[in-house]
């Protein structure tokens, strides 16, 4: 007996070849009817034996393409209206928008294989994909993703492409990027003057270049990289001084995996995530083969790497005598990614000798995601190209609410329905042209996903860019959220945490309630309210930002007011080049002279840094507290130095005697190594031993305790913590989807508006009974 069903899919079901996967399953089931895209997923009739109709929705689920993610699907019956085939028809662009944004993908095996096949028409060609890879949301003008919608609309198919868009059993079925040689984006080689260079082939012109020792600007999925060889040292310290950047690892690109393996320790683990259709770049730790330029990563035990992930990348490979570029962000220091052609001459001048570029337009930038494996997990230090914009599911309805994030790695995040869309990675908003970047990505990703603007989140900060931003935007109601509140309130909802839960939270600098910094406290409480339990004890930052650029400053400021004149005389024997300016300091702390308070994981690590000399000043964001982690072995259990716990109304955790003994281990020339071990030791004793007296105060507490805040991407914190609090039967979380640091305040924003909304809810209902 014929019946006849409607499905609805949402999810991640557009440019993933999913219309395709349909026909060829209805084809397979002898199925007639249609499917669709459409503003709320993809939409499916079908018409057929029942027995038919339940297999189809069986393999529907189970065997859907690996870019696809279903998050729903809906089945109604209906009317037998007897079509006699299956056809794939028009999209149908009206009604309110469900759709799941399509994600950039790297490229796929196919497509390599007919990449490198003289037989096969688009052999060596840069912009090879089908519907399981390529580029989609960085491509894409209006939805849904139809070709008249990207920027591939400005390249019509020849007859062989058109062919295999319009055959429902070829892979490239609808791929909406297809293109070849003949009617496709194309690349060219420039010098520094925009010239193009004369020469049969721009690719192996540039590997020839970059052999070389030349620095190549080169345009990409996302936007521009700065690339050279990594072997060359002269090649890189070129890149570093014209960049000015001095001392920041940089990134690169393996030809392969087993020539990544011959610089660095790759674990299975780290091979599927280097491996994936994500394709980030993964912090792993250097080999004891390591033979890159020096420069490429300086005083660190680990780098940045990733593979190929576009055909023009492997085509950048194909002389075995090159392996491995630095591939770096070719944006300015401070400045947003660099992804239209002219920015590209205007702003790499003098930096770029030569530019590979392509005309497939960029028309929504991003960089590249970088993750690490932390004790055995996924740890997101940033989350962009490969996994933005796709959502997270929630339980509750988020829509209408929009949050802006911090000042740092910021993003921001839009809830609707029950979706969280958390936007690609920004950066520091410390320049108009970062600020108009936020907005424009902002707008776009609020045009598409199509909500109400009701409730806008920001942190708490008074001075930071989002408390001037969001006046530009008419939301119904602005929402305040304290910076750890929000950091603590993502793990809670990552991980589905019902009721109260303990918050450890370490950081760099977060405006506190009591208008100090705050950055190192246990917090108890849930994605409503919390109460700040413990923290530690307060120091001054004389100068403030200045102390964060300079952290002798801060180890100076940390001797004198915790250990008074011996933390002077300390200092001045410590930073003796310094000591004029160490009285300057004194009476600023003394006279409170634009001096700040602070309590900080962040600020501790650079004190201690700066205390063993392994990094007085700071080149970039978070250098003394990375420099200073990498000496600790995590593998290793160390001594703990001596601390204090005092009892107060709050917990307060003093490290008063841990700086005194350090600085004299510094004076008596022990080992940084075994100083920074036992100082990332005394950290965890301090906080496994602040809960241990939290629970004695509160026995009928939760034992779930969640840790987030940018310090818990240290991986000796987050191993030796995980390890402490488990056996003392502790339920222990932290952030496996979005970064731990800034880059996932904005979720943890939208988690506590939407939390506190559904609470009030409820209340008014329960007053209304």
């Amino acid at each position: 007996m014929r019946t006849a069903v409607k499905v609805a899919v949402r999810g991640r079901v557009q440019g993933v070849g999913f219309r395709p996967f349909v026909f060829q399953l209805a084809d397979t089931y002898l199925l007639n009817g249609t499917v669709q895209n459409n503003m709320d997923g993809v939409k499916i009739h079908l018409e057929g034996e029942s027995v038919a109709i339940q297999h189809f929705q069986s393999d529907l689920k189970n065997k859907a393409p690996r870019l696809s993610k279903i998050n729903e699907i809906e089945v109604v019956e209906t009317e037998v209206q007897g079509f006699n085939d299956f056809t794939i028809i028009p999209s149908e662009r009206s009604g309110t928008s469900m759709l799941v944004i399509p994600i950039d993908s790297a490229i796929c095996e196919d497509c390599i294989n007919e990449m490198n096949d003289p037989e096969d028409f688009r052999y060596q060609y840069p912009f090879i994909n089908c519907t399981q890879c390529g580029p989609r949301y960085t491509i894409i003008e209006e939805l849904p993703y139809d070709r008249p919608y990207t920027s591939m609309k400005s390249f019509p198919m020849c007859e062989d492409c058109k062919r295999e868009y319009e055959d429902p059993t070829n892979r490239r079925h609808h791929a909406q990027p297809i293109a070849c040689p003949e009617c496709g984006p194309k690349v060219w080689l420039l010098d520094k003057d925009g010239m193009e260079k004369d020469s049969d082939n721009h690719i192996m012109e540039t590997i020839s270049l970059l052999k070389a020792g030349n620095i190549v600007a080169i345009k990409g999925i996302g936007g521009y990289h700065l690339a050279c060889d990594a072997r060359n040292q002269e090649a890189v310290m070129a890149l570093r001084s014209r960049k000015k950047r001095p001392n920041r690892p940089l990134a690169v690109m393996a030809s392969s995996l087993s020539a990544a393996r011959g610089f660095a320790v790759i674990s299975k683990d780290e091979r599927e995530v280097l491996t994936s259709p994500e394709s980030p770049i993964l912090v792993v730790k250097k080999n004891k083969q390591y033979q890159l330029a020096e420069g490429v990563a300086p005083a660190t035990g680990t780098i940045g790497v990733m593979l190929p992930y576009s055909p023009l990348h492997h085509l950048l490979f194909v002389d075995p005598e090159l392996d491995c570029l630095v591939m770096t962000s070719a944006n300015p220091s401070g400045m947003p990614i660099l992804y239209k052609n002219e920015e590209a001459y205007q702003y790499l001048a003098g930096i770029a000798e030569y530019y590979l570029i392509h005309n497939r337009e960029i028309l929504h930038p991003v960089d590249d995601s970088v993750v690490q494996i932390n004790d055995g997990k996924v740890d997101f230090l940033r989350r962009s190209r490969g996994y933005v914009p796709d959502p997270f599911s929630t339980t509750v309805d988020v829509s209408g609410i929009v949050a802006f994030g911090g000042q740092q790695k910021t993003t921001f995040t839009i809830g609707r329905n029950e979706q969280i869309f958390v936007g690609p990675h920004i950066g520091d908003l410390e320049n108009v042209e970062t600020i108009q970047h936020y907005q424009q990505e902002l707008e776009h990703l609020l045009k598409w996903i199509d909500t109400p603007k009701s409730v806008a989140v920001i942190d708490a900060h008074p001075d930071y860019q989002v408390q001037r931003l969001v006046k530009e935007y008419a939301f119904e109601e602005v929402i305040e959220v304290q910076h750890h509140h929000a950091h603590m309130a993502t793990v809670l909802e990552e991980h589905h945490i019902e009721g109260k839960a303990f918050g450890i939270i370490l950081d760099g600098t977060g405006y506190g309630l009591d208008e100090n910094i705050w950055g190192f406290e246990i917090f108890y409480g849930d994605t409503v309210e919390f109460e700040r339990i413990a923290h530690l004890h307060y120091t001054p930052l004389p100068g403030s930002e200045k102390c964060i650029r300079e952290p002798w400053r801060n180890a100076v400021a940390m001797l004198i007011s915790l250990l008074g004149e011996k933390g002077e005389q300390l200092a001045k024997i410590i930073f003796s080049e310094k000591v004029s300016e160490i009285d300057i300091l004194k009476i600023m702390i003394k006279k409170n002279i634009n001096t700040v308070q602070a309590g900080t994981c962040g600020r501790l690590f650079d004190a201690v840094s700066a205390l063993c000399g392994v990094t007085k000043v700071s080149s970039y964001d978070g250098e003394a507290a990375i420099k200073l982690a990498e000496l600790a072995d995590e593998r290793v259990v160390y001594e703990p130095y001596p601390y204090d716990l005092l009892e107060k109304e709050i917990l307060t955790i003093d490290f008063s005697r841990m700086i005194e003994v350090i600085a004299l281990d510094v004076l008596a020339g022990v080992n940084v190594t075994l100083i920074s071990g036992k100082f990332h030791e005394t950290v965890v004793q301090a906080i496994v031993a602040a809960m241990e007296k939290l629970l004695s105060r509160m026995p009928a507490a939760n034992h779930n305790v969640v840790l987030s805040g940018g310090s818990i991407h240290n991986r000796y914190l987050r191993k030796r913590l995980n390890t402490e609090l488990r056996e003392r039967e502790f339920n222990v979380y932290f952030s496996e989807k979005v970064p731990c640091n800034d880059g996932g305040l904005s979720y943890g924003q939208l988690v506590v508006a939407a939390a506190k909304r559904s609470a009030n809810e409820c209340v008014l209902e329960y007053q209304l009974k």
